[in-house]
């Protein structure tokens, strides 16, 4: 989508046409940090946010105890419609061509890539070549130690040869693993015994740009595993395929499987088991928590050993894969590899996990791929700007040792980096790159006014006490004598912007986003503590404008550790704040590496 949006004729490989959009795992979208990077995508004009919306039979705002600055969103959705929404969503774009195959290896011309070739013979040629493989590369599905099945996932093929020559080229690949859980049949389900979650009545969209009417909504269900559950999984261990030693690749330490839990938590009394809809035409429930690679006869025992699911029918089984990815230092931080000009690598090959982190990787590497075609500077989000930089940069810097999954722990500036105001931060960057059309554009803007008229109001507009201590009572908080400005009545604690305006300004704001009342309260009750990240961003430009050039003989740096030429040698930071991310590049590394930079420039004057 980002590819075509910027001009350039965009063919989709894919194996299965019908599968575009197929959620491979769970039926939800966004979450903890996921759910910004969802907004973060649409902010480009991306398909994740709107194909969610289409398809979203129960939403949720994560985190509301804790204040709007860190709400996360996350909708259950149903699984054809989300299919069915991101074929027709593309398909509306124009540029895009489609094309059902097994991509079986790279044209290249040297260094460059200059197309693929499939493997039924067919070859098309092309100036950039974005690979986004997921799960598929040697992919090989694994049901207890007895059931191995090449495969991308159930029902996919695995693609070989494009793994078999990408590891010819001299690129370094290594194995990771992931699981899925078993599904299994509503109607033998006991929900008596389950506690319902329901979903909030809010009308969320992830879309700041479309507005579609929801479907209906559904329930889900919150059922425990506990020690009967526990029992059985101890009893037949040696037979999981990574206990009993069939799988050696790493899964993710934050999506554990059932064995997991167990052996890594004894003490655990017992597990949540979440029971999620799979659509509205079906009574398939997902059991989120219960992923396996335990054989098919185990998965029906320990389900019938939950409480409510004693007479449960499984209709599918879940399994474990064991798949290929590329150690991501291998990369730009554009995403486009070093050894081969024009090939971009994103999602799961790249050690990822999750749909969300795979879209902002796809949506970065189509962008940079037409940039590069084009002779211009690719673009690269920093860490301040995007839950996207934060990932990318994390990756190509930091590279991984497990599936790497986004959590706002990993961003240095959570504050700035919010659900709400994700269209303002990369909104105003997409629209300058060509990415919006101009209907998309004039939302934009919209949006950003609608925010600073209620900043400037609030600001610059007094309240009068009789109509301040009004709402300051029904909260217990001390009451004021005087007139104050609205700005600071809000930021004394659960006092809201809306409330307060309403006793000034009638009708100030009406029909303005939901979005835009956020992002400006939250500007107006957090200012303090959202200019001192801003201070903190200003701070890390200027390092981040010592700049590294390509290519440094780092080996040859005798005052560096020898853990950080080696390191440096291998990733090639662009900057000194990318050096200062890298594990084990110390702040005496950092100052010697400054003194050899300006050693050469001056040696080179």
């Amino acid at each position: 989508m980002a590819a075509a949006r910027l001009g350039a004729r965009t063919l989709l490989i894919s194996s299965n046409l019908d599968t575009i959009g197929q959620m491979s795992c769970n039926p939800a979208i966004g979450g903890i940090a996921k759910g910004t990077v969802v907004r973060e995508v649409d902010a480009f004009g991306g398909v994740m946010g709107r194909a969610a919306d289409r398809a979203t039979i129960q939403f949720r705002m994560l985190n509301r105890s804790k204040g709007p600055a860190v709400w996360a969103p996350r909708t259950q959705c149903d699984r054809v419609l989300y299919r069915r929404a991101v074929r027709s969503i593309l398909e509306e774009q124009e540029g895009i061509e489609f094309l059902q195959g097994m991509v079986g290896g790279l044209l290249l011309r040297g260094d460059r890539v200059a197309g693929v070739r499939l493997t039924d013979g067919r070859e098309f040629r092309a100036q950039a070549v974005v690979l986004t493989a997921g799960t598929f590369l040697r992919g090989r599905i694994h049901i207890g130690t007895t059931t191995k099945v090449a495969a991308g996932r159930a029902g996919d093929p695995a693609a070989v040869e494009i793994a078999e020559q990408l590891e010819a080229l001299g690129l370094e690949g290594s194995r990771f693993k992931t699981g899925t859980p078993p599904r299994i049949d509503g109607r033998s389900v006991d929900y008596s015994r389950l506690e319902r979650q329901d979903g909030d009545a809010a009308e969320f969209r992830f879309s700041h740009f479309a507005r579609r009417s929801r479907p209906p909504q559904r329930p889900c269900w919150m059922a425990w595993a506990g020690e009967p559950v526990k029992e059985v999984i101890r009893r037949h261990l040696h037979e999981s395929a990574l206990y009993g030693g069939d799988i050696s690749g790493r899964g993710p330490r934050y999506c554990p499987s059932i064995e997991d839990k167990v052996v890594r938590f004894p003490a655990a009394e017992r597990h949540q088991v979440f029971l999620e809809p799979e659509g509205l035409d079906t009574t398939e429930l997902y059991v989120n928590g219960l992923s396996t690679s335990l054989p098919i006869d185990v998965q029906v025992q320990y389900l019938q050993a939950v409480s409510g699911l004693e007479r449960v029918r499984m209709t599918r089984p879940g399994y474990a894969i064991e798949y290929d990815y590329f150690p991501p230092q291998q990369l730009a931080a554009w995403l486009e590899l070093k050894a081969i000009e024009r090939l971009f690598f994103a999602g799961q090959i790249n050690g990822t996990t999750g749909y969300e982190e795979a879209a902002g990787q796809g949506l970065l590497a189509g962008i940079n791929a037409v940039r590069r075609i084009k002779g211009e500077e690719p673009i690269v989000l920093s860490r301040d700007s995007g839950y996207i930089g934060v990932l990318i940069d994390d990756l190509v810097t930091r590279g991984v040792d497990e599936p790497y999954r986004l959590f706002t722990s990993r961003a240095e500036f959570r504050l700035l980096l919010r659900q709400d105001n994700a269209l303002k931060r990369l909104g105003p960057l997409a629209d300058a790159l060509g990415m919006l059309s101009s209907e998309e554009t004039a939302v934009l803007h919209r949006r950003l006014e609608q925010e600073a008229a209620l900043v400037q109001q609030a600001e610059q507009t007094s309240i009068a006490p009789d109509a301040a201590n009004v709402v300051l009572r029904a909260r217990t908080l001390p009451e004021i004598s005087g007139p104050r400005r609205i700005a600071e009545v809000v930021r004394r604690p659960t006092v809201g912007l809306r409330e307060v305006m309403s006793r000034v300004s009638h009708g100030m704001g009406d029909g303005f986003d939901e979005d835009a009342w956020m992002s400006a309260e939250i500007e107006i009750k957090y200012a303090g503590y959202l200019e001192r990240e801003r201070a903190a961003v200003r701070k890390l430009a200027e390092m981040a404008g010592f700049r590294l050039p390509h290519g440094l003989p780092y080996h040859d740096f005798g005052n560096l550790s020898t853990e950080a030429r080696q390191k440096l040698e291998r990733v090639q930071p662009e900057s000194l704040a990318q050096a200062g991310r890298i594990p084990g590049i110390s702040p005496s590394d950092l100052q010697n590496l400054v003194l050899e930079v300006l050693r050469r420039r001056r040696s080179v004057a």
